[in-house]
């Protein structure tokens, strides 16, 4: 399965979730290939990936293969990014089928893994449409705050969007609220009005709010890694579990 995880507003805990849920998965015995498709390069230096490798970027020119640019961490198999990407993806503007590169790259590999998870760049650009254009499925990461349920309508829109014009096959399976504080009363009232007002699939798993989900990527480490008791990583093999249920 390939997921694409989007937000289209930074901050959100989507890069977050793409390392955390990665390593849940392979505790629970997955093979797993992370993809970081963000210019910005955020996932790579969670995990403790140098800016200067080889990734995406040579991969999509053409000048290497996927498998030529894998690094493995924690048992995850990541293919790195950096602000390199962003010239890709102008030179992606004059390509034909361009919405497609991504798919015709993953065509190849994609069978050796059991999950292929792309942490997607937070805007609605050419790169996120490729990614959504070679997912089976998505999830996305929502904050719990007023301002976050802006970006649910936008991001609704640009899965209608894809699934009309390049993927029919894509399917939404939900969104995954992070940094839950059950003492705050906003995180309830943000979670009654998403379940009341938008017509997308909440996962009951909930991301609650700790620090070690904070501090492990500065050592360069999944949450499960650096603090594998801790209730980040409890509530990212939950997640991992959940998933399973709604694949």
């Amino acid at each position: 399965m390939i997921l694409s995880v989007v937000n289209h507003k930074g901050g959100t805990g989507k890069t977050t979730t793409v390392v955390n849920l990665a390593a849940a998965l392979v505790a629970c015995n997955k093979k797993v290939l992370v993809i970081d498709f963000d210019p910005q390069g955020n996932l790579s230096y969670s995990i403790g990936i140098d800016a200067n490798v080889l990734g995406i970027s040579e991969v999509l020119q053409g000048t290497k293969q996927v498998e030529e640019v894998i690094i493995q961490k924690e048992g995850i198999d990541i293919v790195a990014s950096n602000m390199h990407l962003s010239d890709i993806e102008l030179t992606l503007q004059s390509v034909d089928n361009r919405v497609f590169v991504l798919k015709n790259t993953l065509q190849n590999i994609q069978s050796g893994y059991d999950f292929v998870l792309i942490d997607c760049p937070p805007s609605r650009s050419l790169l996120t449409i490729n990614a959504l254009a070679a997912s089976d499925s998505v999830i996305s990461t929502v904050l719990l705050d007023v301002l976050s349920m802006q970006g649910l309508n936008q991001i609704n829109k640009t899965i209608v969007d894809v699934t009309q014009h390049f993927n029919s096959s894509l399917r939404f399976l939900g969104v995954v609220a992070v940094q839950y504080d059950s003492r705050k009363k906003i995180a309830q009232e943000v979670l009654n009005f998403m379940k009341e007002s938008f017509d997308l699939p909440l996962f009951e798993t909930y991301i609650r709010n700790n620090v070690k989900v904070c501090e492990a990527p500065s050592h360069g480490k999944s949450v499960l890694k650096y603090a594998p008791t801790s209730n980040g990583a409890v509530d990212y093999l939950n997640l991992a579990k959940e998933l399973f249920t709604r694949i």
